[in-house]
């Protein structure tokens, strides 16, 4: 079959190749792939950034977001049979959905919404994992509380907005001026053009600040929460419950401990929390999303589609920051923006 392969870490180390089939395991879900999605995950994957706890073994097929059918079931497989129409974010290790199939164990997978067509679910199942595991997991988001998510126009960040408002949440975006209506649209409450204003000098008393820009911006983020509130990044630096979730060696919590100590340290002394979040795979989330597709509660948003022989330039498009909002798609059908 055909895909898009990781020959050698770094920017120019993927390709297109032919790889066999996957091999379908007792728990394995075959899945013909209909549509995938980029995300950031997977320059940093190519890259290598996480190939001291992430590792493949090259090549490997690149590619964490899939819709599809399934078109053969493992023995122990129960839930799913062939011709089921399906999304899921495969687990760590077994990545692959640049490709024309892909095996996926059965606790990753969930029936696709409905409504969404399968292109429109590709871009879904690591952006709401993650937005679900940040508001729901690890924030506990209730009715009235104060949430500010980063870049509200990107996928992470539209979907947050999204799933914060439907749990009560006032939200606060920042995002650019030709963004404004989209985010609103999706329920931003508060909108704060980051070209012309700081958001730490006009937003405060936060309960929660999602962060996917880092650096300096997750600094200035920590500044808007009230006493106890929380910060969670999605870009780093990792810290040492990273290193546990991956069941890295002991040492390596105390890596990822120190990389995150500076911004750790700015949190205690200013009275507030840092975390790192590192989605996981979940097919009984990806099954309650579903039924928030369906109720019109979540919707998509994508920027363009590309056929899947220009994977990697639909790739490429992402890196080079040419997305003016949502998840960019890569079908396998003919109807193709």
């Amino acid at each position: 079959m055909k895909a898009f392969v990781v020959e050698k870490y770094g920017k120019d180390g993927a390709r297109a190749a032919e790889v066999p089939e996957p091999t379908v395991g007792d728990r394995d879900v075959l899945v013909r792939v209909s549509a995938t999605s980029v995300n950031p995950l997977d320059k940093m994957v190519r890259n290598g950034e996480f190939k001291q706890l992430l590792k493949y073994k090259t090549p490997f097929v690149l590619g964490h977001d899939v819709a599809g059918v399934v078109t053969r079931v493992g023995s122990a497989v129960r839930g799913f049979k062939a011709g089921d129409e399906v999304y899921a974010r495969p687990r760590d290790l077994r990545i692959g959905s640049f490709a024309e199939y892909i095996a996926i164990d059965q606790d990753d997978v969930a029936l696709k919404p409905a409504s969404l067509t399968l292109q429109e679910a590709a871009a879904v199942p690591l952006v709401a994992l993650a937005a679900w595991q940040v508001l729901v997991g690890r924030a506990a988001v209730k009715p009235g509380q104060k949430v500010l998510v980063h870049a509200g126009a990107g996928g992470l960040g539209s979907t947050v907005i999204q799933l914060a408002k439907h749990l009560g949440a006032t939200v606060a975006t920042t995002a650019r001026t030709d963004s404004e209506t989209l985010v609103r649209s999706l329920g931003a409450d508060v909108v704060v053009d980051y070209t012309k204003e700081d958001f730490s000098k006009v937003l405060s008393g936060y309960d929660l600040v999602l962060d996917s820009v880092g650096g300096e911006n997750l600094e200035k983020s920590l500044t808007v929460l009230k006493p106890g509130g929380l910060a969670i990044s999605v870009v780093g630096p990792p810290d040492a419950g990273f290193a546990k979730q991956l069941g890295a060696p002991s040492f390596m919590g105390l890596v990822m401990s120190t990389l995150s100590r500076k911004v750790r340290k700015q949190a205690k002394s200013l009275g507030v929390r840092y975390q790192f979040l590192f989605m996981q795979a979940n097919g009984s989330q990806l099954r309650e999303l579903a039924a928030l597709y369906d109720s019109g509660k979540l919707r998509p948003v994508i920027d363009r589609t590309f056929p899947f022989d220009q994977t990697l330039e639909a790739m490429a498009y992402v890196e080079q920051g040419r997305t003016k909002a949502g998840k960019v798609v890569v079908s396998m059908g003919p109807d193709n923006d």
